[in-house]
């Protein structure tokens, strides 16, 4: 069995803190057509370097009902920038368009088999995971990007049609999990094609 949760499968429930304050659950996402869930952090430079790429394909798909939402998986013991109250800086100092969401305990990278950061997952309006992978072919480069495989899937996807390339491998930096090596990952983890 793969370890990102598999095309068709239902978006995992969560619920965790955001730097608004606030607790958020899955169910708290009903509303919106798409929802993006990507698993993404405050140091890696791979998200560093593609964040305004994500607000801009946040902010051009909102109008039609897609929602991002962040989610830092990564221990504040690897890295102390990605601590919650790092996150608050981050999140004060940018202003992105999407809830960020810290997953202390790691079961929602787990649940969901997020491989890096970012690593992005679109469900449809039933919850249904249609699109795993990268959002870009050089996050951590943006003068280099030659396609936005996020904003072809999200627009296939608005315009009723098949996502014609659903699986991507995401690139970036490994999950940092608590009381690892920076550079472990499960042994179950594995590239999605």
């Amino acid at each position: 069995m793969a370890y990102t949760i598999a095309l068709g499968s239902e978006a995992p429930d969560f619920s965790l803190k955001a730097t608004d304050g606030n607790t958020w659950s899955l169910k708290d996402f009903a509303e919106p057509k798409v929802l993006v869930i990507f698993f993404t952090c405050n140091h890696c430079p791979y998200v560093i370097g593609s964040d305004e790429i994500t607000r801009q394909t946040a902010s051009k798909f909102e109008p039609d009902g897609v929602k991002f939402v962040g989610i830092n998986s990564n221990s504040p013991n690897t890295y102390q920038e990605d601590s919650f109250e790092h996150m608050v800086q981050r999140m004060n100092q940018h202003h992105f368009p999407w809830i960020y969401l810290h997953d202390k305990t790691q079961e929602t990278a787990r649940a969901y088999g997020a491989l890096k950061t970012p690593h992005f997952f679109v469900f449809n309006q039933n919850r249904k995971l249609v699109y795993t992978g990268r959002a870009v072919d050089s996050p951590r480069d943006s003068r280099k990007i030659t396609v936005n495989d996020l904003e072809k899937a999200l627009a296939e996807l608005i315009a009723g049609k098949k996502i014609t390339t659903p699986i991507t491998n995401p690139i970036g930096c490994n999950i940092k999990w608590d009381g690892k090596d920076p550079h472990w990952m499960p042994n179950e983890a594995c590239d999605l094609i």
